[in-house]
């Protein structure tokens, strides 16, 4: 029923902004978010490479073997299909990176290589796994242990161990988790135009809503917006009434109606860096008592989880102090339902879903970088579901938004 609307001839945020010390902050333009993103600096990605070498070093690793995912781009800025034919970066604890490539792929790589230039083709009747071991060798490494990144598949980690028995395949874990777990000033600015982005297709969403409209028509407002202000669609899920009860949507048919719950799970990417937003509001008429109660109870849930994500608490805190909140409200308790189902939150940045879970049990402590969602749910199947999410990353000071948080149910972002 709808498409994307006009926003680039209506723009309209009076409150989309970056956070200041955890508050709203100054008006973001049209033109702001039109603007081109600086990207990762190869300058930024050489300093990754020489914490990840430092890392190898402590933990004994001689290499880290990378290949097509998130992980190669963020230290060679490489973007690689994965398939049948592997294309594999060695990064040794001591010298520059090495790639394994089919050698037909040779000079289509060389064009994207801008750290390292030292190539490994292999020939279509050829072991792959035997390069990787020789890119090794030259790199100095006899034997120990081989750093494999989690995102490497099976496949590949056989083939060299099969090639090259002599060395020990070992998880990758404690080399790239630490890299990539704190992010820097250029890639927080990133996360947040990303956010801002968000924000404004959220924004256009609610305000092109009709009587009538299924929930891919209330998507297509969204995504339609983010595409106009970045490169980026991204992805919007939007679920109405009953349906808004299940955290990941619904193969039931739905349709818009005046006193519905409408819960819009969004976001985009910018140069590579991830938004994820979630605003539950009632559709054309006055809230119920019912959501109006379990609305404001799912706001507190978050303000209690942001309150507890201070430097050096646990990630498993923020889960405790959100949860809280809606098991004193009668809910639960744990992940029963109705109630809160699922963690509190998730790490974010390349990926929509990183490590530094906000999750029961996670002992892994608070710093200045990391970044994450907070994101209770309220559940109650055969009602509805409210879900307030916003991230957030670590200052020296404590967290900060990335966007305007909801004040009331009638004001999404502030």
């Amino acid at each position: 029923m709808a498409a994307a609307t006009g926003i680039i001839s209506g723009f309209s945020a009076p409150n989309a902004g970056r956070p200041v010390d955890g508050k709203n902050s100054s008006p973001v333009t049209l033109e702001s978010l039109l603007e081109d993103a600086a990207p990762i600096s190869t300058e930024e990605r050489k300093a990754r490479i020489a914490k990840a070498q430092g890392l190898m070093k402590e933990q004994k690793i001689e290499a880290l073997l990378l290949e097509s995912g998130t992980s190669l781009k963020y230290f060679t800025g490489i973007s690689w299909g994965a398939s049948e034919r592997p294309m594999v970066a060695v990064i040794p604890a001591k010298g520059g990176v090495k790639y394994i490539m089919p050698g037909f792929e040779e000079s289509r790589l060389r064009e994207l290589m801008t750290i390292g230039n030292d190539g490994y083709p292999w020939q279509e009747d050829e072991s792959p796994y035997k390069q990787i071991a020789t890119a090794l060798k030259e790199s100095g490494i006899q034997s120990g242990n081989i750093g494999i990144e989690e995102r490497v598949r099976f496949f590949i980690a056989d083939g060299l161990k099969k090639e090259a028995p002599h060395f020990n395949l070992v998880s990758g874990d404690p080399v790239t988790i630490p890299c990539r777990l704190i992010k820097s000033a250029a890639e927080i600015a990133l996360m947040q135009k990303a956010s801002d982005i968000t924000v404004a297709g959220i924004k256009a969403g609610i305000s092109g809503m009709r009587e009538g409209m299924s929930p891919a028509d209330v998507a297509a407002l969204i995504t339609g917006t983010q595409k106009q202000l970045g490169k980026d669609a991204g992805f919007a899920l939007v679920l109405f009434g009953e349906a808004s009860a299940f955290p990941h949507g619904t193969t039931k048919p739905q349709t818009l109606k005046k006193g519905d719950i409408v819960l819009m799970d969004c976001g985009c990417q910018v140069e590579g860096y991830n938004s994820d937003i979630t605003r539950t509001i009632v559709f054309g008429a006055a809230p119920t008592r019912r959501q109006l109660e379990i609305w404001n109870m799912e706001q507190r849930s978050q303000a209690a989880g942001f309150a507890a994500a201070k430097n050096g608490a646990a990630c498993g805190d923020v889960d405790a102090a959100a949860r809280k909140v809606i098991t004193d409200g009668g809910f639960g308790p744990e992940y029963k339902l109705p109630g809160l189902p699922h963690r509190t939150g998730h790490g974010i940045g390349m990926d929509g879903h990183e490590w530094g879970n906000m999750v029961k049990g996670n002992k892994l402590l608070l710093e200045p970088g990391m970044c994450f969602s907070v994101e209770p749910t309220i559940a109650i199947p055969g009602e509805f579901g409210v879900r307030l999410e916003d991230c957030v990353y670590m200052t020296a000071g404590g967290p900060k938004w990335f966007s305007p948080t909801s004040t009331a149910i009638d004001k999404p972002f502030g």
